[in-house]
């Protein structure tokens, strides 16, 4: 065991625990109205926003797993760069509309703008479950990170001795947010960011000096490694399944129930644009740490034989600080995958508790409920999901969890025509939206199984030439299709449409202060 990097590794821990019971007392508010608890009363700023979005989006999955995909895989992983960037324009023009209308109307989730647009349960519904099975998923992943940095402090990760570290975590998670609800990833979040920046920037700095600067690093890292399989007579081959896994993970990673929540926190439009514009800084460095564990050899080191064979490629990025870093900052950087995990987790959690208490509880269960009603079962509701995930993680392979969240994130993309064309126009048919939404979800599902749930990457034959491309994506444009001819068949026969409970003066891009 490594006593110094646990040491310091446990002192964070406890640290941020105690924020998390004293952020119940900060911006203090009524924490028996959902609003309150579950948004944070949507009065924090442009910092506070920052630092809680990234802490939402960059988890500690996507320090450890974004650069094992690179390591593993080689330039395909780089997609995550320009995906990281280009969400940004996208949540900039569409994100402060939304935020807007929930403000006035008092909406909490994305499926009770839905309901109102459209005055459809059903299709509400069919939003919020598929946000509700996205997630949870999502946040047994956040384990991952947990689980890999515990066992590369020294600790045994298996059987029910090894199980109790993410157990006593999570569980100190699940009493502070049902505690203080979303202050308290809000305010740990500050921590972490700071920590995942000191750690990115030691590791920018010490790492490469160490290997002999960047031009070494790329030049000991296998060519195939470097770059995309070019397009051929036959097929588009790497060059479209780039392109469409950037472009549809930009398309689906804000319509995640737990980016939707972090962002409705906020306290104006502005607020959210500014963010759009300064959180591209987190996406600065998102794969290299790949190649510099592909340069320096670590998965060859003897020491490191034994974590490779349990956590695979995910230990690259752990592998990389113990080999480079004394173990004092060893405890710093894994503190920062640790609580890394800890915010985006209790985030997801709120968010599905949100969902199912808004959307599914009130509207189908107890439609009489009160305000404190509503919040004690979100609270319940987001133990609940986090129990689900720590016994998902523990009892079933990983491998499970990384299926399901594959599924998870080309499933959210379904929810796309509802909530993000409905912001600009009332054209489809709340109808059409459901058709086409169950059978994006049937043709995304079909596509995942076809690859055994291994890859996301299906390959579409157009004229004898091959397209492989992101499942997501391509469900994604036969749910637009069934969208639009449904809807028009719907006009055709003269079927009533819905009432839109929304006034079109909410759609007025009015910029807030």
């Amino acid at each position: 065991m490594n006593m110094t990097a646990t040491f310091v590794f446990v002192l964070f821990f406890v640290g941020v625990t105690i924020l998390g019971f004293i952020a119940a007392h900060w911006r203090k508010g009524d924490l028996g109205q959902l609003d309150e608890w579950g948004l944070g009363g949507r009065r924090f700023g442009t910092i506070v926003t920052w630092f809680l979005i990234g802490g939402d989006l960059y988890t500690a999955y996507t320090f450890v797993a974004l650069p094992a995909l690179v390591f593993g895989a080689g330039a395909t992983g780089f997609f995550a760069l320009p995906y990281t960037i280009l969400i940004y324009p996208f949540a900039f023009v569409v994100f402060p509309k939304l935020w807007s209308i929930a403000k006035r109307h008092g909406y909490v989730t994305a499926a009770d703008f839905v309901h109102a647009r459209y005055n459809s349960r059903m299709l509400a519904l069919a939003i919020a479950v598929t946000g509700i099975v996205a997630t949870m998923p999502y946040i047994a992943l956040q384990l991952v990170g947990i689980e890999v940095v515990i066992g590369a402090l020294g600790f045994s990760t298996q059987g029910l001795l090894g199980d109790l570290p993410l157990i006593i975590a999570f569980a100190i998670l699940a009493a502070y947010t049902y505690t203080s609800g979303l202050r308290a990833p809000a305010m740990i979040a500050v921590v972490k960011d700071v920590l995942i920046y000191i750690t990115i920037i030691a590791a920018m700095i010490v790492i490469p000096a160490q290997l002999g600067g960047f031009s070494h690093i790329f030049g000991v890292v296998p060519s195939g490694k470097l770059l995309l399989k070019a397009p051929d007579t036959a097929s588009l081959n790497g060059y479209s399944a780039y392109a469409t896994l950037a472009v549809g993970s930009a398309l689906a990673l804000f319509l995640y129930p737990h980016s939707v929540t972090a962002i409705l926190s906020s306290n104006s439009g502005n607020t959210i644009r500014r963010n759009m514009a300064l959180l591209p800084a987190y996406s600065l460095v998102l794969g290299l740490l790949g190649y510099m564990a592909l340069a320096s050899g670590v998965k060859d080191m003897p020491e490191y034989a034994s974590y490779f064979k349990a956590y695979g490629a995910n230990f690259a990025v752990p592998a990389l600080f113990l080999h480079f870093f004394p173990s004092w900052f060893v405890g710093v950087a894994f503190a920062a995958i640790g609580i890394g995990a800890l915010v985006p987790a209790a985030i997801m959690s709120i968010a599905a508790a949100n969902l199912y208490t808004r959307n599914v509880h009130r509207e189908f269960i107890n439609t009489s409920m009160t305000p404190e009603q509503e919040t004690n079962v979100a609270k319940l509701v987001s133990l609940i999901v986090k129990v689900g995930a720590v016994v998902f993680i523990l009892a079933l392979p990983l491998t499970y969890a990384i299926q399901l969240q594959l599924l998870g994130g080309i499933w959210i993309i379904q929810t796309l025509p509802a909530l993000v064309l409905g912001l600009y126009t009332r054209v489809l048919d709340h109808r059409g939206l459901l058709i086409g939404w169950a059978v994006g979800i049937a043709s995304d599902t079909w596509m995942a199984a076809s690859l055994q749930l291994k890859g996301s990457i299906f390959t579409v034959n157009l004229f004898g030439y091959s397209v492989p491309g992101y499942a997501a994506v391509w469900a994604l444009i036969i749910n637009l299709v069934v969208s639009i001819v449904v809807s028009v068949l719907v006009r055709v026969m003269g079927l009533k449409r819905s009432e839109d409970r929304t006034r079109p003066e909410d759609y007025l891009d009015v910029v807030e202060s």
